[in-house]
Order: C-alpha cells, then sequence, then structure tokens
C-alpha cells in the first residue's frame, strides 16, 4: 500500500511533527510506504507532488488548519483532527484504505483538478505571480463589489458622511487599499515561503506610497522574495540562534533592503511605467482598443486558463483602481465567459456532433460559463483540440474587439453575471458575450462531423 498525509497544526510547531512520525511510524510497521506532507510554521515540507498523489492508494489528512484540497480528487481520503492522529494512527491507516473517493467524476470536479493540477506544474516567475494574483483577488473582488453596491445609492452619494453609501464606499476602498501589498507579499510568500511575507507585504506598501501600483506590486514582490532567498543562504547561525532567524533577522534585514532599494532605486521609474501605462490605456479609443480587445480574447481562450490566459487576467486586473472602471477587465472577462458558454450552446444546437457525455456536461459549462470559468472548456478541448481551440479562439477574440468597441467597462475582477451591476454599458456588453457565444457553437457546428462519422 502507498499511504500519503498531510498534517498541519494551528500553531504548527510541535504537533505537526508528532503527528507526521506518528503516521510514518504506523505507516512502516504494517510495510507500507508512506510520505508525510508538513504544513507548519516553517511553510510546507515535503510537499506532495502529482505523481505521488497518482501513485497514492489512500491519503490521510489529519490537519485542523485548511489545506488544498482539490488536488485530492478521485482518491481514497479521510479527514481528521491532529489528535487522533496523534492518539490512534493505525486505525486511521484502515479507514484511510476504507474511505469514500474524494469528488466525484462531473465537470466541476473534472475542471477543479485541472486547475489544481496546473498548479502543481507551474514553476519559476509564472508560478510566484500567479500565487500573488490568486491571493489579491478576493480583495479587489470584494472591494469592488462593495464600492459598485455604493453607486447603486447614487454616484456620488457616498461624499454624504454617515450613509450606508459612504460605509460601503470606505470598505471598498480599504479592501482595494490592500490589493497590492497583498499581491506583492505572496509572491514574494511563494518564492521564500512564510519568511518572506512580511518584507513582500511592506514592498507592496511603498509601492502603493511611491504611485507605482500594480506593476510595483509585481517589482516588490520578487525583489523581496529574492532578497529573503539571499539572506536565508547568507547568513548561518548557530543551532541555539537558528530560532531569531524567522522572528528577527529575516524581517528585519528582508524588509530593510526591499524598502531602501525601492525608495532609491526602482521606485520612482517603476512608477513613471506604471503611470504611463494607465494613460495610455486610458486614452486607447477607436480601432487600437478593437485590436487590444481581439488580442485579449485570443489569449483568453487559447489555453483556457493556461499562461497565456492568465498573463491576459493579471494585465487586466492591473488596470484596476479602486472606484474606476476598467475596459479591458471588461474584454477579459467577457471573453473568458465565451468558451464554456460556446460549446454548451453547441451541444445543444448540434446535439449529433457530441456524445452523451458531452451533451451532459455542457450542461455544467453553462453554469461555469456564466461563472467565468474558462476551464469549463477544457474537456471539449482536449477530446478534439483542432477543431475547439479556434472556433473558441474566434468567439472570444470577436467578444473582446466588441467589448472594446462598445465601451464596456468593469470594476471587479471576477465574477460573470453575478457582477452584471458593475458593468458600464452593460446591454452592449451581454450583446458582445452573446454574439461570441453563438459564433463559437456555428463555427462548431460546422467544423465537427456527426459521432457515427
Amino acid at each position: 500500500m502507498n499511504i500519503l498525509a498531510v498534517t498541519a497544526c494551528p500553531t504548527g510547531i510541535a504537533h505537526t511533527y508528532m503527528a507526521a512520525e506518528a503516521i510514518e511510524d504506523a505507516a512502516k510497521a504494517k510495510g507500507y510506504q508512506v510520505k508525510v506532507e508538513t504544513r507548519g510554521s516553517v511553510g510546507v515540507e515535503n510537499e506532495l507532488t502529482a505523481e505521488d498523489i497518482k501513485a497514492a492508494d489512500a491519503i490521510i489528512l489529519a490537519c485542523d488548519t485548511a489545506v488544498p484540497m482539490e488536488r485530492f480528487a478521485g482518491k481514497k481520503l479521510i479527514s481528521v483532527s491532529v489528535s487522533e492522529a496523534l492518539k490512534s494512527p493505525e486505525q486511521l491507516l484502515e479507514k484511510a484504505l476504507n474511505a469514500t473517493v474524494y469528488g466525484s467524476s462531473n465537470l466541476s470536479d473534472a475542471v477543479s483538478a485541472i486547475k489544481e493540477q496546473r498548479s502543481a506544474e507551474r514553476k519559476g516567475v509564472y508560478k510566484h505571480l500567479m500565487n500573488g494574483v490568486s491571493f489579491m483577488i478576493p480583495f479587489v473582488v470584494a472591494g469592488g463589489i462593495l464600492i459598485a453596491i455604493s453607486f447603486l445609492f447614487g454616484y456620488k452619494a457616498f461624499e454624504n458622511e454617515g450613509t450606508l453609501a459612504s460605509y460601503l464606499k470606505s470598505i471598498g476602498d480599504s479592501a482595494f487599499a490592500l490589493m497590492v501589498p497583498i499581491l506583492a507579499g505572496y509572491i514574494s510568500y511563494s518564492i521564500a515561503d512564510r519568511a518572506g511575507l512580511a518584507p513582500g507585504m511592506v514592498g507592496g506598501a511603498i509601492a502603493i506610497l511611491l504611485n507605482a501600483g500594480f506593476l510595483g506590486g509585481l517589482v516588490a514582490g520578487f525583489l523581496a522574495g529574492y532578497i529573503v532567498l539571499f539572506i536565508k543562504k547568507a547568513i548561518k547561525l548557530p543551532k541555539t540562534l537558528q530560532g531569531i532567524m524567522p522572528v528577527l533577522i529575516i524581517p528585519v534585514l528582508g524588509t530593510l533592503a526591499t524598502g531602501l532599494i525601492l525608495f532609491y532605486v526602482i521606485g520612482k521609474p517603476v512608477a513613471f511605467i506604471n503611470q504611463s501605462m494607465i494613460d495610455f490605456l486610458t486614452g486607447m479609443s477607436g480601432t487600437n482598443a478593437v485590436i487590444l480587445g481581439l488580442i485579449i480574447g485570443l489569449m483568453m481562450a487559447f489555453d483556457m486558463g493556461g499562461p497565456v490566459n492568465k498573463a491576459a487576467y493579471a494585465f487586466g486586473t492591473g488596470t484596476l483602481v479602486a472606484g474606476a472602471a476598467s475596459p479591458v477587465m471588461a474584454a477579459v472577462m467577457a471573453a473568458g465567459m465565451v468558451p464554456p458558454l460556446g460549446l454548451a450552446l453547441a451541444t445543444v444546437l448540434f446535439k449529433k456532433k457530441f456524445t452523451g457525455a458531452e451533451r451532459e456536461a455542457g450542461k455544467a459549462a453553462w453554469v461555469l460559463g456564466a461563472s467565468f470559468i474558462t476551464e469549463g472548456a477544457i474537456p471539449f478541448a482536449a477530446a478534439d483540440p483542432l477543431r475547439v481551440i479556434p472556433s473558441i479562439m474566434v468567439g472570444s477574440a470577436i467578444t473582446g474587439a466588441l467589448s472594446m468597441a462598445f465601451k464596456a467597462t468593469l470594476s471587479v475582477p471576477h465574477g460573470g453575471i453575478f457582477v452584471f451591476f458593475a458593468v458600464g454599458n452593460w446591454p452592449l456588453y451581454i450583446l458582445a458575450i452573446l454574439v461570441g457565444t453563438v459564433v463559437t457553437a456555428l463555427l462548431l457546428g460546422f467544423l465537427k462531423k456527426n459521432m457515427e462519422q
């Protein structure tokens, strides 16, 4: 038997490692292969890879904190507290081997598994960037939606102090103010683990102070992360003093170095570049705007949540600022909704061209597309890439171009139909999405053959 486990206690100190040792000892006593991922105060150690999970017979989660679960879809899994792993690890092994399979085989779970696999496969700069963006998104979504709701009371209703509109706007602004520090902090965290979090977040705050914005946050995050890595390797203390490294030496030196480099060397040039980009995008209109929308649409559909799609998405979120709506973000979301929606429509219009399983998956694709989850198109593209990918790229490109031509705007980075109240010029925005969806479906109907052929 091949057993995997994850252990994590709230403090991440003693019980995390004691539970890991108990599970390892019990498994080895039975002659099982075992690997335990610990998620302690020093970060994730002995991390389970996609290959480890694929080969596992059962998985034990002995955790009192939240851990990523999507990666375990399709595997026998049991989830217990850390204390139970310490008390009866032998019983846990038997329970795990007889446990039910986590997740199911429907389209939503397949998409989640694909996204988790892609996350595990990311490496280098892209991995660090996406880690920062993923942690940043909830802050931008929360802030953007609350600001948009405040406008429902009147565009300037928030100016009246003490009103609900003013409180909503203040809460939204507060969430937006954390966007860049969170982005920078978790880029640094991805590079240097927990030790990189404080220098990265402070670097992000300095980026705001210097008006370097989203771009400054990116630079600050990478700068802080690699500075902390250097400090870890350069400073070697005796074992008796190693305890002060993560709480004193690294945060102080890392934050100091990051801050001084931003203030004295790269902060102002990055701020200039960031402002120039914003001015360029703000002044973009006519043919240039349509071409940009077309390119965004092609990128969003090309790999459906892969590196090219995420590059376009990161670019869109970078154009968001508190209280302001972005035409680029609107084009990104519209183009990202079209692939699953177009495929869902095609399974209805051209039933003979899809298997029974694909037609069932099409029902879920309606929901995924409406929620702006582009990955809902992946199972279809995997089965017939030469016909599906060109079709969704054309549909998304048309939608992106139309969104820019119609001057639609969006003040939040995610949500699909659930945030349409935050869309500027929403009737034409919906039209752009519908046109792209229909074009995708018709192209699929033309290119795909009937199943019996």
